[in-house]
């Protein structure tokens, strides 16, 4: 294992992160305080409990995770395209860096991204509305799993793609559609009994969930199938980054 090559492609990535702050971390946060603004205190103030927690409490789970998903699909993604789209890509191909090696370092500087993204929305949220954290182990488990599970989606757009529109494909059509309608403003079982059978079937409902319930002890399903869920959509990723490069279809320009 090449830990030199693993630590270079890390610090690059986590140095563009520094060198563009007010698109990679400000625009974020300030996005995700206008939901607590509109939804956590001024509709907030004008709705009951739900679970036993304040809304603008409850929904604090749900934004984080709209954010952890969007900027960790993101942050992957565009960090494995740009290289291809300005053809740099070949310095990493000449390079004694095998493809292993090469997704440890973007994936993990995507994750840390998206971690780091997490826990600032988190303190950002104090200003807004006051919570608790019942289980912070689990929460940071969640949120690292989380992160680091579609970080690894989002360097498999990054290879699919090959023009700046489909990076944003399917995390405008597909995931953020999917983070509204998974529970992150409301419980399932707050809808009729058919929409909550249906609901079960996306699968952004376990994510929130088990994030959720690492915070005030209540969820929609069962914690562990929401871990199992994570758990098991990392490794369907696994499986396609492995055919990926089995095949020989890698880094394509």
């Amino acid at each position: 294992m090449n830990v030199h090559a693993i630590a270079a492609i890390y610090r690059f990535e986590m140095a563009r992160t520094f060198r563009t702050l007010m698109q990679s971390i400000a625009s974020p946060v300030l996005s995700t305080s206008l939901y607590f603004i509109v939804f956590g205190t001024a509709i907030g103030s004008r709705m009951g409990q739900i679970g036993g927690v304040s809304y603008g409490a409850f929904i604090i789970p749900g934004l984080i995770m709209l954010s952890l998903l969007n900027e960790s699909i993101s942050n992957a993604s565009f960090g494995i395209y740009l290289p291809k789209w300005s053809g740099t890509i070949y310095e990493l191909l000449s390079a004694p860096v095998s493809a292993i090696e090469a997704i440890l370092g973007y994936v993990g500087a995507a994750a840390t991204k998206s971690v780091l993204l997490g826990l600032l929305i988190l303190v950002t949220a104090r200003f807004f509305v006051p919570y608790h954290i019942e289980h912070p182990f689990v929460m940071v488990g969640f949120l690292v799993l989380t992160a680091a599970t579609f970080s690894l989606f989002g360097f498999i757009i990054g290879l699919w793609a090959d023009d700046f529109q489909k990076l944003q494909v399917i995390p405008l059509m597909v995931v953020t559609p999917l983070t509204f309608l998974g529970g992150a403003f409301y419980s399932i079982n707050m809808l009729p009994p058919l929409w909550q059978k249906i609901a079960l079937f996306n699968p952004v409902v376990y994510l929130i969930s088990g994030f959720r319930w690492s915070f005030y002890g209540v969820s929609d399903v069962s914690v562990g199938i929401s871990l199992a869920a994570t758990f098991g959509f990392l490794l369907a990723c696994v499986a396609v980054v492995w055919w990926i490069f089995r095949t020989g279809w890698k880094l394509r320009t």
